[in-house]
């Protein structure tokens, strides 16, 4: 079953729809997808993920020191385990911070699955200080870049 596939069964059921968010419906699909691990720097905007990673069972969260750190663990986890792991990141910036180990990954075909922040859209029209543009950057470091603004969104993504 595919993630896609989980996510869109797992929303018509109702009553547990009405008690999760969206961080909480994407945790528990990367679980249900065969992720077990996900290497963190998260910031303001990423507390939703973080707050999920303690209310999904089966997701280990690892509180990382810097973006260089998360991806390098990620890719290095991939490696010897198998298995998918995930990355949290803060932002562009902290993407950026991250590329050159995650193009380590993509060009080693390690299966690394980024989540990457971003700016409140209310916000984004004041051009604030860490903004960027998130997907061109992606783009660099991964075959599959998908971007998702609506909890809506999080079942088709």
């Amino acid at each position: 079953v595919s993630i896609k596939t989980y996510m869109s069964t797992n929303a018509e059921k109702k009553v547990e729809s009405k008690k999760k968010n969206g961080a909480a419906l994407l945790i528990e699909a990367l679980v249900h997808g065969g992720v077990e691990i996900m290497f963190a720097n998260p910031g303001t905007t990423e507390m939703v993920l973080v707050e999920a990673l303690d209310k999904v069972e089966g997701m280990q969260g690892v509180l990382c020191a810097h973006e260089t750190v998360c991806s390098g663990a990620a890719d290095g986890y991939a490696r010897m385990t198998g298995k998918t792991a995930c990355t949290l990141l803060h932002l562009g910036v902290g993407l950026a911070n991250a590329t050159a180990n995650l193009h380590n990954a993509k060009r080693a075909s390690t299966p690394v699955i980024n989540l990457v922040g971003d700016m409140a859209t209310w916000h984004l029209d004041k051009d604030p200080v860490l903004a960027s543009d998130i997907t061109s950057l992606a783009h660099f470091t991964t075959p599959h870049v998908f971007t998702c603004d609506e909890i809506d969104n999080v079942r088709s993504t």
